[in-house]
């Protein structure tokens, strides 16, 4: 493939990304200049970051130990697993809140306005499209097939839409948020419910049901660009996440029909990449589950794995965008 330019990639994630380092090999293998940044650590612990704004000019620097980086350069941003902005660990309460507070919106926002460069994705896109209704109310509009779902906070009306579902119903949460027992971490699956289980803390925040797809399978579709990569994922489970060790991954053409839809969905979030996930049914049904942006997708076949991390890093190098 012959790259137009080989502008400087820019990769925003934390140091223990192994899936990131998959796509950084191939980067090495093909002689790109990469600079690597945590900016939620790193510009805590000697990195800094500069811009400046005139009438009709903008610039920039990065300095981190290893390289200075002139952002106007900038080919190209991936926007992967950055640690969270939590300010510098040498403030206590207040002031380490207002510091955590000014780099999401001073350094972020810096990041996030690199002049030309090609984002993927860009972090306001991966925000717009982590929302779980804007989701659905987007996968309807393009043409996948939707599992009937309320999101609700009224107890009775969760109760009546549970009761009302044929084939069962499930809760899932509308947002992974961090979730601990006796100081131990948790996962909160998706899991079937029952009418008679709703009880009226669900007036405590918006819950999401959703009927039971009586799927014989699942699949995740990974795109990169107009480029598709699905695997039928084969788990004991309702939600594969759950027990992956238990779990098997095959190869599975995607159908034209949600082939389309997926590169509409991507257009409409302004998305180059996004991890879909779809439950299939016995009779060839696929239904839209849902879409994360910024999804892990090392833990695919080698042969998928690989596909995906060549189809990255031909995005990184593509050049500025228009």
């Amino acid at each position: 493939m012959t790259h137009r330019r080989r502008r400087p990639v820019l990769v925003l994630t934390n140091p223990c990304d192994v899936t990131a380092d998959v796509v950084l090999r191939i980067l090495a293998h093909r002689r790109a200049t990469v600079v690597r940044l945590d900016p939620g650590t790193d510009l805590h612990t000697g990195a800094s970051l500069t811009a400046s704004f005139r009438t009709g000019d903008q610039r920039g620097t990065l300095r981190t130990r290893s390289r200075t980086l002139d952002l106007t350069e900038v080919g190209a941003v991936w926007v992967r697993r950055a640690s969270p902005y939590e300010g510098p660990v040498d403030l206590d309460g207040q002031e380490r809140r207002f510091a955590a507070s000014q780099t999401v919106w001073g350094a972020g926002g810096i990041l996030a306005s690199l002049p030309g460069a090609h984002y993927v994705n860009h972090p306001w896109a991966n925000r717009a499209a982590e929302h779980k209704p804007a989701q659905l109310s987007a996968a309807q509009r393009f043409g996948f097939a939707v599992p009937d779902t309320l999101i609700t906070n009224d107890p009775q009306e969760a109760r009546d839409f549970v009761a009302r579902r044929p084939t069962g119903a499930v809760y899932k949460p509308v947002w992974n948020t961090p979730y601990s027992v006796d100081g131990e971490p948790r996962a909160v699956w998706v899991r079937e419910v029952g009418s008679q289980e709703i009880t009226d803390a669900v007036r405590a925040c918006p819950h999401m049901f959703q009927a039971r797809v009586p799927k014989a399978f699942d699949v995740r579709v990974t795109a990169v660009g107009d480029r598709l990569f699905g695997v039928r994922i084969d788990s004991p489970d309702l939600d594969w996440r759950r027990r992956q060790d238990l779990m098997t991954c095959t190869p599975i053409a995607v159908p034209e029909p949600v082939a389309r839809s997926v590169v509409r969905y991507l257009g409409h979030f302004r998305l180059v990449f996004g991890a879909f996930d779809f439950a299939v049914t016995s009779d060839g049904g696929w239904s839209f589950l849902e879409c994360n942006p910024n999804g892990q997708w090392a833990w695919q076949p080698p042969g998928t794995t690989d596909g995906i991390a060549h189809a990255l890093a031909d995005e990184l190098l593509r050049g500025p965008d228009a």
